[in-house]
């Protein structure tokens, strides 16, 4: 990879983040070092530094730089919904820098002053962006060895780096500081050749357990959200809704709302809000508006959406295959035909969709709960048409979003307001609003036809997943004469969702996990066999024999045959490059249908990790989390009209419903780092599934699995 030669090279490298020229950095940042560096894609970059691509140059777009007083100041677009990379992206600078953890500052989801980025989603945080800039410090680490060499007037080679001093080996009181070498210069920096990073042996700050950086503010209320902002002269709003999801105004009255004290209405087409410098006066104020809207309907509803999406006409798409199934069912002597259905969930974050914007001269400012900084400026720019760099995101902490607030239509709505009002707008969105328009994970079916042999091996898999997407959807297993065929919303066939959809923390593996796992337990089940033996005979995945045999060593699991009335049950897949295995044990009741879950092991394969304490808290999560789409979350709906509206129906985990968990993490500090905000929730279904088959011989097809769906389950065993 050849580094930017000239200023040119260098502003052109900029290209990626026009709103932040290097002039306008070094002029809000003031002196210091600063290393500009590459946030490609690390094959991009490793495809260029082969040779492969020699007419490319990757951006150099984002920055790490040395304060004056030895402070490292770390520059990304990533932002921090409590997922953690504000503690791991720390321990990767600080380690590759030779600083101490508390030495590394980390400016996150600024578009006037981080890197361009696409976006926080996908468990991409620490496995693709970290290791650029580890790259990154690592190169800042060179450089300053060079200074360092400069100003002692000794060889590279006889310099040695602890928290930020550089010494002299051979002279301990040669010595300065990043800090001394950054004093009073303006130093922008690249290296020809760039230095390897260090090998997991010598770590000393990753792959150790950190208390989470935020930690401290978050349990005082010292942090800071999007709604915790009050500019002088801010006021509220609060938008006219419609009554289903697509309904367009006709028209809108609003002179009841007028008549109230310091109420200002506002309208921009379609868009219809009224304002006050008090909340609960727009709350009073915004019933008294009275809209007539035009309705799409559909005729579908929470019952009748899986077969209505299995009759729409949806196109099949074959996303694997292998062998000949037609083969593979004459060789079966059991034969297995299931359908499994997973309902709409939301992501319910504890903080819902909040912005607050205003201008600065002829520029819109936005602090707001926001995925996707740079994308929602762009949003932003086009509504307002205006440049791209005459907005400016800033993202504080974010209360959640799961997948879930990567669109940005509170963005744009209090964009408009501001630009209307001449005023800070603030806008959040209600609990309702939020069920309302949320992008939901999508309601799904699918379909297995399996077969097994009298052996026990499974001899054909045709799989179809119908709206769920075929993350998740891998058959794993060793099967040789196997179809995978996914189907989704397309031009030729009318609207299926009547809802926006989206990602939903791992998208589609959850409802695929769930379905996957509990047809290879119908089939243990069919053949005599107890689960974790039944896998490993149809397996030949090593880091899933590997995270199988772990978590059945973890749980203490003892071979039996199911439905053997203990109540355990497994699940197992892979997420964001992560192998993953849950087992579950769950007591049932058999008179209400409740299914407690009584305990949980999980181990994944991560390869490097780099704060185990921080992927233990992200795997419970990811379990806790799982419980809810695995028993309770489910959004109801007739048409296009949403009856779940608020957390009253919408029932989320509670603190009575947690179990014990264990967790174990493998250790594979030599493989390259791998997701884990995410792996562990897609097991969660298929788990409880399965525990619960194991506990009562009943077998549940849907989730969630309900008291309700659970004793009419039972009723047919």
């Amino acid at each position: 990879m050849k580094a930017a030669k000239s200023d040119r090279t260098a502003n052109t490298a900029l290209k990626a983040n026009p709103g932040l020229k290097r002039r306008s950095f070094f002029k809000l940042m003031g002196g210091g070092v600063i290393v500009f560096f590459s946030t490609w894609d690390p094959l991009e970059i490793m495809a260029i530094s082969a040779g492969k691509k020699e007419d490319q140059k990757p951006d150099f777009n984002a920055f790490i730089r040395i304060d004056e007083n030895g402070m490292v100041n770390a520059f990304t677009g990533k932002i921090e919904m409590g997922q953690g990379p504000v503690t791991s992206l720390v321990q990767e600078v600080a380690e590759e820098l030779d600083v101490r953890f508390d030495q590394v500052k980390l400016v996150m989801g600024d578009t006037d002053l981080c890197p361009w980025d696409d976006g926080t989603w996908g468990s991409t945080s620490t496995r693709f962006f970290g290791q650029v800039f580890r790259a990154a410090a690592a190169e800042a680490r060179e450089i300053l060895l060079k200074l360092g060499s400069e100003a002692l007037k000794v060889p590279v080679d006889r310099l040695e780096i602890k928290d930020g001093v550089i010494t002299d080996k051979t002279d301990k009181n040669k010595k300065v500081t990043y800090g001394q070498l950054a004093k009073g210069k303006k130093i922008e920096k690249y290296l020809d050749k760039k230095p390897e990073l260090k090998k997991p042996a010598d770590f000393k700050i990753m792959g150790k357990s950190h208390y989470r950086h935020d930690a401290r503010l978050k349990v005082t209320g010292q942090a800071k959200y999007s709604g915790d902002f009050h500019p002088e002269g801010m006021l509220y709003a609060r938008i006219l809704r419609p009554p289903a999801y697509g309904a367009r105004l006709v028209s809108a009255n609003t002179s009841e709302a007028e008549k109230l004290p310091g109420i200002r209405v506002v309208r921009d087409g379609d868009l219809v809000a009224v304002l006050h410098e008090f909340r609960d006066k727009v709350d009073e104020a915004i019933v008294k508006v009275k809209g007539e809207f035009s309705i799409d309907e559909m005729k579908v509803d929470d019952k009748t959406v899986f077969s209505f999406m299995l009759n729409s006409g949806a196109k099949g798409n074959t996303v694997d295959q292998a062998g000949d199934l037609a083969k593979g069912r004459s060789l079966a002597s059991k034969f297995f035909s299931n359908q499994y259905d997973g309902s709409y969930v939301a992501h319910a974050p504890m903080e819902t969709h909040t912005a607050l914007a205003y201008m600065e001269g002829d520029r819109v400012i936005l602090h707001a709960s926001t995925q996707t900084p740079y994308p929602a400026r762009d949003e932003v720019a086009a509504a307002l048409k205006i440049p791209p760099e005459k907005v400016r995101v800033i993202v504080p902490f974010v209360g959640g979003g799961f997948g879930g607030k990567s669109a940005n239509e509170q963005m744009v709505e209090a964009a408009r307001l501001t630009k209307l009002a001449g005023k800070p707008i603030m806008l959040i969105w209600t609990r309702k609003e939020e069920f309302f328009y949320d992008h939901l994970r999508p309601a799904a079916v699918v379909k297995i036809d399996s077969g097994i042999d009298e052996n026990g091996r499974i001899t054909m898999w045709d799989y179809h997943v119908y709206f769920a997407g075929d993350r998740g959807a891998d058959t794993y297993y060793n099967v040789p004469n196997r179809r995978t065929t996914a189907y989704d919303e397309d031009a030729s066939i009318p609207r299926v969702h009547p809802f926006a959809t989206g990602p939903w923390r791992a998208p589609g593996n959850s409802n695929n996990t769930f379905s996957r796992e509990s047809q290879i337990e119908i089939m243990a089940a069919a053949a005599g066999m107890d689960p974790v033996d039944f896998r490993l005979k149809n397996l030949t995945d090593e880091k899933l024999i590997a995270v199988l045999k772990a978590t059945a060593g973890l749980f203490g699991w003892t071979p039996a045959k199911g439905p053997s009335g203990r109540g355990y049950g497994i699940a197992m897949g892979t997420d964001a490059g992560t192998a993953v295995a849950v087992i579950a044990e769950v007591k049932v009741s058999k008179e209400t249908g409740h299914v407690q879950v009584v305990r949980v092991a999980s181990a994944q394969d991560m390869g490097l990790c780099v704060n185990p304490q921080g992927t233990i808290i992200q795997m419970e999560g990811c379990i806790i989390m799982g419980l809810g789409y695995a028993l309770s979350e489910e959004v109801m709906f007739r048409g296009r009209k949403m009856n779940t509206q608020s957390l009253y129906s919408y029932e989320l985990p509670r603190f009575s419903w947690i179990p014990k968990i264990d967790t174990l993490i493998l250790d594979r500090q030599n493989e390259p780092p791998q997701g884990g905000g995410e792996p562990a929730i897609i097991c969660m279904g298929g788990a409880i599934a399965n525990a619960i088959f194991d506990a009562t011989g009943a077998r549940l097809y849907q989730m969630p699995m309900t008291p309700e769906r659970v004793l009419k389950a039972l009723q047919k065993t």
